[in-house]
């Protein structure tokens, strides 16, 4: 749907739903070690309507730091449908780009948009508090806009996005105590 397609309603809803997100941050590797400044007094993001939240159905960005391999990447993606729609996806640092300093590992994944869809990246190793609110003013700017429409391409293009998670890892379901 284009920008000018969305009804009033949907503007209006784009707009507070832009002032207030909650974060649920998986991290995996050494870009975690930014996050805690830019959520605590230093940087503040709180400030600017973010929050972080401990679960996936209660938040709405999933934001990922370090690289995956086939077992986190499993739990990325049971993570992302667990969560509510709309819901927004940032990769942070190269290695979610491109598998970063272990892009040529056997157990690594390198492209995250090839498994689900990716709102935003930032990039770099590693991204500094600043470029992660800047990331997240950028993120505000396109919810308001409707340009953020990462979920709605994940049904669009459902089949195409599980087949990648399939030919990766053979299997989506993750198998643990918690979800047998």
């Amino acid at each position: 749907m284009a920008v000018d397609e969305r009804s009033l309603w949907e503007k209006i809803a784009d707009k507070l739903r832009s002032r207030s997100l909650w974060m649920l941050h998986y991290c995996t590797g050494c870009g975690a070690m930014e996050l805690p400044p830019t959520m605590t007094s230093r940087f503040d993001m709180e400030r600017f309507g973010m929050g972080p939240m401990a679960t996936p159905r209660q938040a709405d960005i999933l934001f990922i730091t370090g690289y995956l391999s086939a077992k986190t990447l499993r739990r990325v993606i049971y993570t992302y449908e667990k969560m509510a729609e709309p819901r927004y996806v940032i990769g942070f640092g190269s290695c979610t780009l491109n598998g970063g300093i272990y892009y040529d590992s056997y157990a690594t994944i390198n492209r995250l948009d090839y498994y689900i869809p990716v709102d935003l990246y930032i990039a770099g190793c590693m991204p500094r508090p600043e470029a992660l609110l800047e990331a997240f003013n950028e993120l505000m700017r396109m919810i308001r806009r409707g340009e953020a429409n990462g979920w709605k391409k994940y049904k669009e293009n459902y089949e195409w996005y599980k087949q990648n998670q399939i030919r990766s890892l053979g299997e989506v379901f993750v198998h643990d105590e918690f979800h047998e």
